[in-house]
């Protein structure tokens, strides 16, 4: 069985569609594209996206699920309860792929629907980082310098190069008591 075979379909037509954006830019991506891509019909793509709105919120939910899965992946980990979630928020940050990046980068301002539904994920992180046992302006600092490093990523802002990016993380790092 092929790779394609086994993967849900939901998740293959979310794929289809990232990689479509990606490579070819917000404005080819359509039903009829993401089933060819996807290598189903479109009547098997409507059954899981009835629209291009619900497809695309899929695709920033989908990204934002795995983003969130992996920091609680790097709480559960982290054998120092102080700082955790701070760690976890900036190592998770720096981590993330370029194909997250450029997908998120095209979608987040097609409407305001899809910057709603990540609202309550960052409060939730928020209130995380705020009560990890850091001094919550330093752990907000953290996670605010995370989302900086990573939308200068993702819009290609002048982001720092490589070298600098890891003193930055890493002096980040040294703030939650946490070296590495």
């Amino acid at each position: 069985m092929s790779e394609t075979n086994k993967t849900p379909k939901r998740i293959q037509v979310l794929m289809a569609a990232s990689k479509i954006v990606k490579e070819l830019g917000l404005e080819h991506l359509t039903l009829d594209a993401v089933a060819k891509e996807a290598g189903i019909s479109k009547g098997g793509l409507l059954y899981h996206f009835p629209t291009k709105d619900a497809l695309i919120l899929g695709m920033v939910q989908e990204l934002t699920n795995r983003f969130s899965t992996e920091v609680d992946q790097k709480v559960k980990e982290d054998r120092k309860e102080k700082g955790k979630w701070s760690r976890a928020y900036l190592e998770a940050t720096a981590n993330s792929s370029n194909d997250m990046n450029s997908v998120l980068a095209a979608v987040l301002f097609t409407g305001p629907s899809v910057v709603e539904g990540l609202h309550e994920q960052y409060k939730t992180w928020q209130k995380n980082i705020e009560n990890d046992g850091l001094n919550p302006v330093h752990s907000t600092i953290i996670r605010l310098v995370a989302d900086g490093l990573w939308f200068t990523d993702m819009f290609g802002l002048a982001p720092p190069d490589d070298d600098l990016k890891k003193k930055i993380i890493h002096e980040l790092t040294n703030w939650t008591g946490e070296v590495k």
